[in-house]
């Protein structure tokens, strides 16, 4: 048997033989790594949503659709903002100190103008959406509802701020989601300052 063994060549093939094996790891490491990253149609349910408020009429709601949430954008009147700053005695958390919002939206109108309100649509009890319910003292709410959004799962109230009244079973104020200006007529709702919220 022959001891005599060629050390270059042994290093050459066993050098080759890991760069061959770091390559083909690489290969197989790819499509393992791609298929963990969302779908398009994930990132696209995430996406921001651009919505043209110039033709929401005074008092109209409109709904539409950001991660599979409803969003609510409601043009309120200076009635129902006058009505807003009486209410603070029956409500849980009137200041939105527990509530889930952007710091530009903890004010008492719970919005950037306080005439356009935007919330996510439902109610933080357990999920269900409330309806929206602007009439003020209809017969089957009574005489104290100045309008506002009732849960019919289990009896919540809100404000039309979104701000939760108190003695019901939701523990907080809906919740507002991001959202920024482009101009007078256009939102976007999922961004803030400018930049997408994660």
């Amino acid at each position: 048997m022959n001891e005599d063994v060629d050390q270059s060549k042994r290093q050459f093939l066993t050098s080759a033989l890991t760069v061959v094996g770091a390559v083909g790891t690489g290969f197989l490491a790819v499509p393992f790594l791609a298929q963990m990253q969302p779908s398009v149609k994930a990132m696209a349910a995430g996406a921001p949503v651009e919505v043209d408020i110039s033709k929401i009429e005074p008092g109209q709601l409109i709904r539409v659709n950001w991660r599979g949430k409803p969003v609510w954008i409601l043009s309120r009147t200076s009635q129902v903002l006058d009505t807003l700053k009486t209410l603070d005695g029956k409500l849980r958390d009137p200041g939105s100190n527990e509530s889930l919002q952007p710091d530009y939206a903890k004010n008492p109108s719970r919005s950037i103008k306080p005439e356009i309100f935007v919330a996510i649509g439902l109610c933080t009890h357990l999920g269900c959406s409330p309806t929206f319910r602007p009439e003020i003292a209809p017969h089957d709410l009574g005489e104290s509802w100045r309008g506002g959004f009732f849960c019919p799962c289990h009896g919540s109230w809100f404000d039309l701020a979104g701000r939760v009244f108190q003695s019901v079973p939701a523990p907080t104020n809906l919740e507002i989601p991001p959202y920024r200006y482009v101009n007078d007529n256009l939102i976007i709702i999922g961004e803030s300052d400018g930049e997408i919220t994660a």
